[in-house]
């Protein structure tokens, strides 16, 4: 551990009467241990640095008393506290320290509900393959054990993550079998969730009329339930397939009944969703106006659960900081007291000996040498430091690219569908009209795919995925200017409408592009364009 600057006498005797006065108040280890306890749980939703500053002080608390259990599962909070700050990389590696020592320990229960976490973590950073070998080791945990609804669980994780790699027909039969599972566990907050992932499924083939008849079969499980938070999400989905299926009117009913339980329970991403569906709903319906204005809503709360999010990873790293401030500052204490003791000891020596001299030159030759040490994990501290900020830095440009990429999708769905409109004004038999509109249309042509837009997505799309563009220069180096936008596009896993729009070309337009771009990289039959690119 890094050793800081020699602290003043005065302020070492301070330091060791706030350590005095902290042991004798007692521990509430108990209350923060539990896993499902309601106050952590909020913490770390709402509070994640108030919630850390308790789980490390009960996790230090284990360690020296060797209940390694314990720490184990206060590793699986931390990890959780990473988890909803959607620091994915930091979340596994604490849930990797609580895998150790459940493995340890032989916990079996603890090890498969923590198997499902690290899944989920996998699933929710869009590593699929792994997470699902997660999810299938805690089902052969849980079969073991016996244990009917972490198998349903189970089952319920790998149907969602089949749905994902778009295997419906597997992700049918995982979702059938957590629902049977649910049946007999008479788990009716568990047969909702899954009748809203059939629902999904049905969603996705598409096959809306299933669809909807699934989520009203979550729908009413949830009310039962009194599941508010769940019926938001599935009230959504309905409004969803009302739009997708015509029904408007349908639609708009649904969707503003979740916008006001949103807002009546202050959920902001359930909101946004709201406002991001009815700005569709209303576009399809011409409504321009009224699709603008829910669209500058959703962005609204976009950019304020944004700010939100900085400000509470701001703030935990301001405590961890602290925290590693306050660790330093007692390793300093307890090493001066050690030191203090050896130069008292050497003191006596030399006065017995009459060796002051000799003494006081290798004293300080020693002293030269630790602070030499000292500067240099001084300088590795500062580096560690610096990684991490870039590391928040690139997380952040992440954000900004997603961001930016919605805004020109949104720009140029806009300016197509105002040219659609002109198109149409042009074919009438209005002679003097028809240069006027031509060259409006051709003024919106030469706005469509800005190229400034272009510069600045691949300026930010660089700074993230650094090495990208290296690797796959190794698979084909006479690439275009058009296709490494393509390759970007779906590197960010976005849809064959979205980067349509994008192109400013039609759907077909863009299937050829894609089939040219195999050509290119030399891909052999069956294997999949995107699932290629997303492994570079």
């Amino acid at each position: 551990m890094k050793q800081p600057t020699t602290l003043p006498f005065c302020k070492r005797i301070a330091m060791l009467l706030c350590l005095v006065l902290l042991s004798v108040f007692p521990t509430f280890a108990e209350e923060v241990l539990k896993p499902s306890s309601p106050p952590i749980d909020t913490l770390i939703q709402k509070a994640p640095n108030t919630a850390f500053l308790q789980i490390k002080k009960t996790l230090k608390e284990a360690i020296e008393k060797e209940d390694f259990l314990t720490a184990g599962l206060c590793y699986q909070q931390i990890a959780a506290l990473f988890y909803f700050q959607a620091a994915y990389t930091q979340a596994i590696n604490y849930y990797y320290k609580a895998d150790k020592l459940f493995r340890q320990e032989n916990a079996l229960p603890q090890l498969a509900g923590n198997l499902n976490k690290i899944g989920e973590t996998y699933y929710y950073a869009r590593q699929y393959r792994i997470a699902l070998e997660k999810f299938q080791e805690a089902l052969k945990l849980y079969q073991q054990l016996g244990n009917q609804k972490g198998i349903a669980d189970s089952h319920g994780l790998i149907g969602q993550t089949y749905e994902k790699t778009l295997d419906y027909t597997t992700a049918m039969k995982y979702q059938q079998l957590a629902l049977a599972g649910y049946h007999k566990e008479k788990n009716q907050r568990g047969i909702a969730k899954i009748y809203e992932n059939i629902g999904s499924i049905y969603e996705d083939k598409p096959h809306l009329d299933s669809a909807l008849k699934y989520y009203t079969l979550a729908m009413a499980g949830n009310a039962i339930e009194k599941n508010l938070h769940g019926q938001i999400e599935i009230i959504n989905n309905i409004g969803d397939v009302y739009r997708k299926t015509g029904r408007y009117p349908e639609a708009l009913n649904y969707t503003r009944k979740a916008e006001s339980m949103a807002k009546s329970m202050n959920d902001q991403y359930q909101l946004s969703s709201a406002y991001r569906d009815l700005s569709k709903t209303f576009d399809l319906m011409k409504r321009y106006d009224s699709a603008y204005h829910y669209s500058e809503l959703g962005r609204d709360i976009f950019l304020k659960i944004f700010t939100e999010d900085n400000n509470k990873q701001l703030a935990l790293l301001q405590t961890l900081f602290e925290i590693q401030q306050k660790d330093d500052a007692i390793a300093q204490f307890e090493q001066e007291k050690s030191a203090d003791r050896i130069l008292l000891i050497a003191t006596i020596l030399i006065i017995v000996l009459l060796l002051c001299l000799a003494a006081s030159v290798i004293s300080r030759q020693r002293l030269k040498i630790r602070n030499e040490q000292q500067l240099n994990e001084q300088n590795q501290r500062l580096f560690e430091t610096q990684n991490d900020a870039i590391k928040d830095a690139l997380e952040l440009k992440s954000k900004e690219l997603t961001s930016t990429t919605l805004h020109t999708i949104q720009s140029n769905q806009f300016l197509e569908e105002l040219r659609s409109s002109i198109e149409s004004l042009v074919k009438d038999d209005k002679r003097d009209q028809k240069k006027a509109l031509q060259q409006l249309i051709q003024r919106i042509n030469q706005n469509i795919n800005q190229d400034q837009h272009w510069k600045d997505f691949s300026r930010m799309f660089e700074q993230i995925h650094q090495t990208f563009f290296d690797h796959l220069k190794t698979h084909c180096d006479n690439l275009t200017a058009n296709d490494i936008r393509l390759v970007a596009l779906i590197k960010m896993n976005l849809s064959s409408k979205d980067m349509a729009v994008l192109f400013g070309i039609s759907q077909d337009s863009l299937r050829v592009a894609r089939y040219r771009l195999r050509k290119k990289l030399n891909l052999p039959q069956g294997e999949n364009l995107s699932t290629f690119i997303q492994t570079l």
